[in-house]
C-alpha cells in the first residue's frame, strides 16, 4: 500500500524532468502562459470585486467601522485561495486540454521512441479540439457526481463534528483520485481507450493513484509552483500509464 503510493508520487516527480526534454518543452510553454494569464485574471478580478464589496459595505472611508477592511482581508485571501484553486483547475484544464493531448503524445514518443504522424499538424490539432472539450465536460460531470455526496456530508459535520476527520480524509482521497484520472486520461484517450476502461484500470492500482494524485494536489497548493503542475502531471501520468498499464501495447 505504502510502496504503491510512493510509486505513484514518483511518477509525478518524473513528470517534472520530462517537461524540460527537447521535443516536449514546446508543448509546455503555451499551456504554461495560459495558466499564468488565467490565474492572474482571476486574482485581479477577485480583488476588484472584493474592493467594490467593501466600498458597498463600508462607504465611509473615515468611519468607525473602517477597521473591518483590514480584518476582512485575511478572510478574503482564504476564500479566494480556495475558490481560485478550484475554478483555476477547471478553467485551466478546459483551455489546456488540446495542448495536454499533444503533450501526452510527445511524452509517449520520447519514452517509447516511436513517432506518430497524427496530431502533428495544425489541421489535426484544430480537429481534436471539439472531441477533447467534450471529453473534458464528461469528466467534469463525472467529478460532480462522485463529489456531490460530500456536500451533504460537510453539512452533517456541522451538527456532528466527530465525523469531520473521516469526511476530510475521504475528501482528500477522492480529490487525489480525480486528479489522477484527469491527467492520465490524455494518454489513454490518445489510444482511444474509453473513460470507463480508464477508471477500471486506474482502479486496479488505487493506492498508486492516491500517491500520484496526492503529490499533484500538494504541488497545486504551493503558489507559483502550481503553474507548472498541469504539464508536470500530464507528463508524469503519461509515463505512469505506459509503465504501469502498458497502454501502448495492450490497448491499441
Amino acid at each position: 500500500m505504502i510502496k504503491d503510493s510512493i510509486n505513484g508520487a514518483s511518477h509525478f516527480i518524473r513528470g517534472l524532468s520530462l517537461i524540460s526534454k527537447p521535443g516536449i518543452r514546446q508543448f509546455v510553454i503555451i499551456p504554461l502562459l495560459l495558466n499564468i494569464l488565467i490565474f492572474g485574471l482571476l486574482i485581479a478580478y477577485s480583488y476588484q470585486q472584493f474592493g467594490a464589496l467593501l466600498d458597498w459595505l463600508l462607504p465611509d472611508p473615515d468611519g468607525w467601522f473602517n477597521w473591518l477592511r483590514w480584518a476582512l482581508i485575511p478572510i478574503f485571501v482564504s476564500v479566494v485561495a480556495v475558490a481560485v484553486f478550484f475554478l483555476f483547475t477547471i478553467v485551466a484544464n478546459l483551455v489546456g486540454a488540446p495542448f495536454n493531448a499533444l503533450l501526452a503524445d510527445a511524452v509517449e514518443q520520447h519514452l517509447t521512441g516511436t513517432v506518430k504522424e497524427s496530431k502533428n499538424n495544425l489541421r489535426d490539432f484544430f480537429r481534436s479540439i471539439g472531441p477533447t472539450l467534450i471529453s473534458e465536460f464528461k469528466k467534469i460531470l463525472y467529478y460532480l457526481i462522485i463529489t456531490s455526496p460530500f456536500l451533504i456530508l460537510f453539512f452533517i459535520t456541522l451538527f456532528f463534528p466527530p465525523i469531520n476527520l473521516i469526511v476530510s480524509v475521504s475528501w482528500l482521497l477522492v480529490t487525489a483520485w480525480i486528479l489522477t484520472v484527469q491527467y492520465a486520461d490524455y494518454a489513454f484517450d490518445n489510444h482511444d481507450i474509453e473513460f470507463a476502461q480508464l477508471r477500471q484500470q486506474i482502479g486496479s492500482k488505487r493506492f498508486m493513484a492516491f500517491g500520484f494524485g496526492g503529490a499533484t494536489m500538494l504541488m497545486m497548493a504551493i503558489p507559483f509552483v502550481n503553474f507548472f503542475v498541469m504539464p508536470t502531471a500530464v507528463a508524469g501520468a503519461t509515463a505512469m500509464s505506459l509503465k504501469e498499464f502498458n497502454i501502448n501495447e495492450e490497448n491499441q
